[in-house]
């Protein structure tokens, strides 16, 4: 974020100078690619029921995991975590 610091020139004049800082850092980016990590595995585990046979009740489209678990897996990375590394501000290690 923006921050003022003053700085003396030569003359011994104070200038206040806005020292610029980019808001995401690295924590946030870990959680975002821990966020598109979450999002990969909602769709593996979602294409793992895609067969050659039609969707039968019988068949592969039946699995509770395609069906209920990886779309909540994809829905979490989406609306939880990737925002979550958006937002949240870390505390300055000094």
């Amino acid at each position: 974020m923006a921050r003022q610091v003053k700085k003396t020139s030569q003359r011994g004049k104070k200038k206040a100078v806005v020292e610029w800082n980019f808001p995401i850092e690295k924590k946030n980016w870990v959680w975002f690619f821990v966020g598109i990590g979450v999002i990969v595995l909602g769709y593996i585990l979602m294409t793992t029921g895609i067969t050659e046979e039609p969707a039968l009740p019988q068949g592969k489209w039946n699995n509770p995991l395609v069906i209920y678990v990886a779309p909540v897996i994809i829905v979490i990375g989406y609306c939880v975590i990737i925002p979550y590394a958006i937002l949240k501000t870390f505390k300055k290690e000094q």
